[in-house]
């Protein structure tokens, strides 16, 4: 640990520094995230916000792989566009405290270590898992430090407040930056967070996590070449730290010596359902009703009790997209398709008849009584029938999550489904034999294999 003396930015980087990150378990557990955010990500490619900016990019020239979209370019551009496939679908992990670690890191690191390969350098990929673990960390100390533990205390959306230090930290580890340069690359990021709430449902939320990639590498890219940030840009009177979070913060959790990884504890939730995080406690308890038969037109009212999350309480979605953020949506569809999957999130299905019609029937009651962290919430939901029977649901822990893990199979299959259509079979064969031990893989084939579309 650095000495006292030092400012919170330097000992914080001397903490991330000083751990290898190199621990078999550490290391597999980052290659379960590399299969899942990529597979994510190949499902993502095609939405219309990563094909927005992916257009954009197109003529510029470079050796980083877009995911999807069949062209390579500069390595910032594509960690962007990636960064954006890979959270689109909100089908990535969350994790505790509520955050979306794994798309403003890989990315980065997946096309920092394209351009290093394409220049000499060997297998970059047990080089990548280590560092993602430290981005992981970061992302996950930085959260605690900030005390906003519950998504209505918390100011900006995580990801794009959190996630460019992070991917900095993290690109900074690739390119074996030392400590003193890492402040540096910690600086430069601090001032490119950001990320408003009020964009959550909207194109916007993932440029946020893509923005966050993007800005991480580019700010280690500049730290490596020279360029300077002030030393103590998070604890600064004026710093990241005293500007987001004032007196709450508390910079212990960015000194303390790492001593079980947070991508081992608490590790990541999974998640099987593509949509917002406390959505899946409504799907999961919905599932549970959609298991008996009732017919929609005799569904006389549905009411859900959930905690304090005033962004989820949307009784008409504008889109399909803005569905992933509705309980009243997510339930409304459990219950007449007894499924959810990416087409669950479509505008056709959104604005379908039989979702309109039982879309006012379903009333939310937000409570403080239900705490609102994703590790203790819950969702009640009772469903009263034209008849005047009452069926009941709820759920503590969906399936994934920290409190109740699914098998690596299932995790397997989702990474399947994802990329099922969307890559030739050939390609997604090839896909398996690469990542089975990520330690020995070269990135670059493998980011030029997910060029291809199906």
């Amino acid at each position: 640990m650095a000495d006292a003396g030092e400012g919170l930015t330097r000992q914080f980087a001397g903490v991330i520094t000083g751990w290898k990150a190199d621990e078999p378990e550490v290391l597999e557990a980052c290659r379960q995230l590399l299969v899942d955010g990529l597979a994510v990500a190949v499902a993502g490619a095609g939405e219309r916000g990563p094909a927005m900016a992916g257009a954009l990019a197109r003529d510029t020239p470079g050796v980083a792989t877009v995911i999807g979209q069949s062209f390579s370019t500069a390595p910032v551009l594509a960690a962007r566009i990636n960064g954006m496939s890979m959270h689109v679908l909100d089908y990535e992990p969350m994790w505790s405290p509520a955050n979306h670690s794994l798309s403003p890191i890989l990315p980065a690191l997946l096309a920092l270590a394209q351009q290093m390969e394409a220049g000499g350098a060997p297998p970059q990929g047990a080089a990548v898992l280590g560092a993602l673990a430290k981005g992981v960390e970061v992302q996950g100390r930085l959260r605690l430090a900030s005390r906003q533990l519950e998504m209505r205390t918390m100011t900006l959306h995580p990801p794009g407040l959190v996630g460019p230090i992070a991917a900095a930290c993290a690109c900074a580890t690739l390119m074996g930056l030392d400590a003193d340069r890492m402040v540096h690359a910690i600086g430069i990021a601090a001032s490119r967070s950001c990320g408003l709430l009020a964009n959550i449902g909207t194109m916007t939320k993932a440029l946020h996590c893509g923005d966050a990639a993007a800005h991480g590498l580019e700010a280690a890219q500049l730290a490596q070449s020279g360029f300077t940030a002030d030393p103590d840009a998070l604890g600064a009177t004026r710093g990241w730290a005293a500007t987001y979070f004032g007196d709450e913060f508390d910079p212990e959790h960015l000194t303390a010596p790492v001593v079980t990884p947070r991508v081992i504890s608490p590790g990541p939730a999974w998640k099987l359902f593509p949509s917002q995080y406390p959505t899946h406690f409504a799907i999961t308890a919905a599932l549970e009703l959609a298991n008996q038969p009732i017919a929609a037109d005799q569904i006389a009212s549905i009411r859900v009790r959930t905690p304090l999350l005033p962004y989820t309480d949307r009784p008409a979605p504008r889109s399909g997209l803005d569905g992933k953020f509705s309980f009243q949506y997510c339930i409304a569809a459990t219950l007449l398709d007894g499924k959810v999957g990416v087409s669950t999130f479509t505008d056709t299905r959104r604005f379908a008849a039989d979702i309109e019609a039982l879309l006012p029937r379903i009333q939310v009651l937000q409570t403080a009584d239900i705490p609102a962290r994703f590790d203790l919430m819950r969702v009640e939901i009772e469903l009263e029938t034209r008849h005047g029977d009452i069926l009941r649901a709820s759920c503590e822990s969906p399936p994934g999550s920290w409190s109740n893990p699914v098998a690596p199979g299932r995790l397997r299959d989702k990474a399947a489904d994802a990329m099922r259509g969307r890559l030739p079979p050939a390609g997604i064969a090839a896909f398996w034999d690469m990542v089975g031990d990520a330690r020995s893989l070269a990135v670059h084939p493998l980011m030029n294999l997910l060029q291809a579309q199906a």
